[in-house]
């Protein structure tokens, strides 16, 4: 069967090359056409002659149409996957070192809190121009796939104000999901299990057994693991506070609640540097300018590496491959999605972007009603859906009284800051980000006086509670191949490209 599949933000090494193959290790997908666009062309060039030497080792012809010309990747495609980050780790380090200076100290900042919220700002902004070229140029039945964080805002956003069909894909659920086949000594395929909630704060609500429930010995069972009662801290305390265990990883849930990283003093007894995603500060910032410069440095030598074998039992657990592949075979697949409420999950609210089972074959994708959450996980995302919503239509209007509002109830920005200082942080960000923020021009003009013209709050300078220094490209080329692994690793564990 040939379908046109197109790729936005396509130069990512690890994330764009994965996904492809796992399309293409289907035979039924094997005659598709692929194309790929990013404004970064250098990026774009090399991702493009690595994954078409993928296609030519395996013997198949496919020829990937690559462009920097969005509408023309964008013409005729039945299935466009979202794989951007817009602004780049230019952006990024805006997103991660102002809120520091204010005290606001994220892992990751992508999703939620100060760096979440603006990471929203520009993806809504750039977004709605890709959904204007999908609804003019792509095939009418298209469907938008968005792995871009913050997935929740962004899938929102698309699905409501831009007129095109969107599902927000993650693999959290699957992580977690082996988390619990760990610590309770069973193979994954044993555990069935329930995931239920909004994206990186969905909730295993049920986790059976040969029909037996073990969701209430999770917590014995986790405090009892060698590994992941050091490195999971913060979810193994939510678990024993709120009786289900969380999907997202201990970085992440430690920036998205207001108790773990409120005071420096005590971020380090909730975290583990083992790992950048156990909670370091700024970890993820940091692995992505790591694996952006190595990359650049080490291009030449991925082109003489073995080419990837597109092998069926070798797919990767992203849904994306799986979900193509169940729509044009009716192969059943059953996976967990991002999809607008409309009841599946009964006290959250219809409008919001929720993440919970759902089934995909020949007839489309099907989401079962869940009913109602744990009350207390519910109060929990409740919370940051509106968060979520403010931004959303902070975004949308350019409104930057509503964007004010989402800062403030940002769970870990109003544990750390005060009003004035959310207002001065934000005059700062929109600031920074004014490249990227079209909508909000008379915003930044205000701003920019008052920065200049007004006494100002006075801010720290600081590394934060626990910072890693960023690796030369001399020190990681120590270790080569130990690297290599480290940046897929990362690229895949967050679903995004070094730059966009």
């Amino acid at each position: 069967m040939s379908v046109k599949v197109a790729f936005i933000g396509a130069g990512s090494i690890g994330f764009t090359r994965g996904l492809l193959k796992d399309l293409l290790s289907v035979p039924e997908l094997q005659n598709i056409e692929v194309s790929f666009t990013d404004i970064n062309e250098r990026n774009l060039d090399m991702v493009t002659q690595l994954c078409q030497r993928d296609i030519d080792e395996n013997n198949l012809n496919i020829k990937i149409h690559s462009t920097t010309v969005r509408r023309e990747a964008l013409r005729d495609a039945k299935y466009i996957f979202l794989v951007v980050r817009i602004g780049g780790l230019e952006a990024f380090e805006h997103d991660i070192e102002i809120p520091l200076k204010y005290g606001v100290d994220q892992c990751v900042g992508d999703t939620l809190s100060a760096g979440g919220i603006m990471y929203g700002q520009r993806g809504i902004a750039a977004v709605m121009e890709f959904c204007k070229d999908i609804r003019e140029v792509a095939a009418p039945d298209c469907l938008l796939m968005n792995y871009a964080n913050p997935m929740a805002m962004i899938t929102w956003a698309c699905n409501k104000y831009g007129g095109v069909r969107t599902i927000g894909l993650c693999h959290g659920v699957q992580h977690g999901h082996q988390q619990i086949a760990d610590v309770l000594g069973l193979e994954r395929e044993e555990v069935d299990i329930i995931c239920a909630g909004i994206n990186h704060q969905t909730w295993y609500v049920q986790v059976k057994h040969n029909g037996q429930d073990l969701t209430g010995e999770l917590l014995e069972a986790f405090e009892k693991h060698p590994e992941y009662n050091q490195t999971e801290k913060v979810r193994i305390d939510m678990l024993r506070r709120f009786g289900y265990y969380s999907t997202e990883s201990n970085g992440h849930l430690s920036e998205y609640l207001p108790w773990y990283r409120k005071r420096p003093e005590e971020i380090k007894d909730w975290i583990d540097l083992g790992s950048w995603i156990n909670g370091e500060t700024g970890g993820y910032l940091r692995i992505c300018t790591e694996s952006r410069n190595w990359f650049m440095n080490d291009f030449p030598n991925w082109m003489k590496d073995s080419a990837l074998v597109y092998e069926l039992t070798d797919r990767s657990e992203e849904h994306g491959s799986y979900i193509l592949e169940a729509l044009e075979t009716g192969r059943v697949y059953r996976g967990h999605f991002n999809v607008i409420n409309n009841g599946i999950i009964s006290n959250l609210p219809d409008d919001a972007v929720i993440e919970a089972p759902g089934y995909v074959d020949g007839n489309g994708i099907s989401m079962p009603t869940i009913g109602d959450l744990p009350l207390g996980c519910a109060a929990v995302c409740n919370v940051s859906i509106s968060v979520q919503r403010l931004a959303v239509e902070a975004a949308i209007q350019g409104n930057d009284n509503l964007l004010r509002q989402a800062m403030m109830m940002d769970p870990l920005v109003g544990a750390v800051c005060n009003p004035k200082e959310i207002w001065q942080m934000v005059d700062e960000m929109l600031v920074a980000h004014e490249t990227w923020l079209p909508q909000y021009s008379e915003a930044i003009a205000k701003a920019k006086d008052r920065l200049k013209n007004e006494p100002l709050i006075p801010t720290k300078q600081t590394d934060g509670a626990a910072r890693i220094p960023v690796k030369s490209v001399e020190e990681m080329a120590l270790n080569r191949d130990e690297i290599n692994r480290t940046a897929g690793a990362a690229d895949k564990a967050k679903n995004r490209q070094p730059a966009s």
